[in-house]
């Protein structure tokens, strides 16, 4: 497989390759060939091809800029307890599910079926915690004046929530930087996507990497937040597979 070499010198060797993979769309599993069967779930017809890219080495690029808190070893005695307060969402019901409210850097994943109404919860949820943590809302599905109009037909107070549209997990999580906002929602992950993988925004492969980017941001700097994901006509969650496990 010829290697595409990077910008530089022309006597620089190092570039980058592409790979393929099969991933299955029912458990998430990757395969190195394509089959008629997934060798791990039993699935029929489930394998979807995704390109992935490696260094001319053949390791990965790094994805991540780190892990949140200092990389050293220490005895649990020695790590100070902190009881934090949760953040009350404003709505009972919502707090009871999240055991009492929402925790900082938690990752919280609201699935259901299409037009259940998650956007709808969500844009009152936020709204309310606008008042008094700082909040964004990342729109990939809807346009801004979709939300808009939907907020107001609510009756909501929507001086403080901020809105985005964007679908580029990188440029998401660079805006949030600047505004660090308390309250994150991303709605929909299907929709966001990573340019380091070629395949389509909610597949496999693009779900996982995309909500890994996302998880990594909230532990590594205190913030929570809400991942909208859609419901399959079986009643799993569309592209999630074993990375379920992340929420």
């Amino acid at each position: 497989m010829a290697a595409i070499k990077s910008a530089g010198s022309k006597g620089n060797t190092q570039g980058t390759r592409r790979k393929t993979v099969f991933n299955c769309t029912e458990c998430g599993s990757q395969a190195p060939k394509w089959a008629g069967q997934c060798g791990d779930c039993g699935a029929w017809n489930t394998l979807i091809e995704d390109v992935i890219t490696t260094s001319s080495g053949g390791k990965t690029p790094p994805r991540y800029s780190g892990y949140a808190g200092e990389s050293t070893v220490c005895n649990i005695s020695d790590v100070t307890s902190i009881e934090t307060s949760r953040i009350k969402t404003g709505f009972s019901e919502l707090d009871r599910v999240l055991g009492d409210g929402l925790v900082n850097g938690s990752a919280v994943l609201i699935g259901g079926d299409p037009g259940i109404g998650k956007s709808t919860l969500l844009i009152q949820a936020i709204a309310s915690l606008s008042q008094r943590v700082g909040t964004l809302y990342v729109t990939g599905e809807e346009s801004l004046q979709q939300v808009s109009m939907r907020a107001h037909r609510l009756g909501l107070s929507t001086d403080k929530v901020r809105l985005l549209s964007e679908t580029q997990v990188q440029r998401i999580l660079a805006l949030a930087d600047k505004e660090k906002p308390g309250v994150l929602v991303i709605d929909s992950i299907q929709t966001v996507y990573t340019d380091q993988l070629n395949s389509a925004p909610g597949s496999v492969s693009q779900v996982r990497e995309s909500a890994a980017h996302l998880v990594q941001y909230a532990k590594q700097t205190g913030t929570a937040i809400f991942l909208v994901g859609h419901v399959t006509k079986e009643g799993a969650l569309a592209a999630y597979g074993r990375y379920r496990a992340l929420f």
